[in-house]
């Protein structure tokens, strides 16, 4: 289950990825954008007002998150990546990290691609930081009993495998940043992961085992991401981005 307001705990930091995705896209008067994976629609309503004249179609596999986002006025319904297909006037599809959570997700670009109308809009951005320190503590702590509720170790491709996917649009830009993010708080990578990376592991353990199994990764990730003098971490966060024009 997602938490929204979990989720919108660092809504700035999420953002902008988004933002910076989205510049990207150079459609000029969509008929239809769609934001894949809508979340709690903080980000949807900002479509909307870069293409006003379209119709802004948002949906996401959450029902939290969809309530949430019906809640903040967009339009959203819940639906599922895997199954959805673009209308013949979807002249621009947004994905927000969201395709690291889709095994199959290299062949569900390359499937949009493909039926997309020509002169369309193909925009993603999925985290790269699979091996950092945050993620190889999760998996560490949650040891051999829990190696079932992890997706593969490396859910994402690099940014030359995805521009390879897009190879026959007629424009591909693919690229990586590292964000250097600036948290406060006494465990603030805790509350990071917690609104995503960690959902599964939640799910998977009793209250009392999710009690010990966070005192104990708790001390790692403050020794892995230390504490400044002035009481904020530095947090290095890589973010892959793929936008191609079919």
């Amino acid at each position: 289950m997602w938490d929204p307001a979990q989720y919108l705990a660092f809504a700035d930091h999420r953002a902008r990825p988004f933002y910076e995705l989205v510049a990207r896209v150079g459609a000029t008067e969509p008929r239809r954008v769609v934001d894949v994976g809508c979340g709690p629609g903080n980000l949807t309503a900002s479509l909307s007002s870069r293409w006003p004249s379209a119709v802004v179609e948002a949906f996401d596999s959450s029902a939290e998150m969809v309530e949430a986002a019906r809640a903040a006025g967009v339009d959203a319904r819940v639906d599922d990546v895997t199954s959805w297909e673009p209308l013949p006037d979807t002249d621009v599809v947004v994905s927000n990290a969201v395709l690291q959570w889709v095994a199959s997700h290299p062949s569900i670009v390359e499937k949009w691609a493909a039926a997309l109308p020509s002169g369309a809009w193909l925009a993603f951005q999925v985290p790269g930081n699979y091996g950092d320190s945050s993620h190889r503590l999760i998996r560490e702590v949650a040891g051999p009993s829990l190696e079932h509720v992890f997706r593969a170790e490396k859910p994402v491709l690099d940014p030359v495998e995805y521009a390879e996917l897009l190879a026959g649009c007629s424009s591909v830009d693919v690229w990586e940043t590292t964000y250097v993010q600036r948290l406060a708080g006494p465990d603030p990578v805790l509350e990071w992961v917690s609104g995503t990376a960690l959902r599964p592991v939640r799910a998977a353990l009793s209250s009392t085992d999710w009690d010990a199994y966070v005192a104990e990764l708790a001390p790692r990730l403050r020794e892995a991401y230390p504490r400044r003098a002035d009481g904020t971490t530095w947090f290095p966060f890589r973010r892959i981005f793929a936008v191609a024009q079919v």
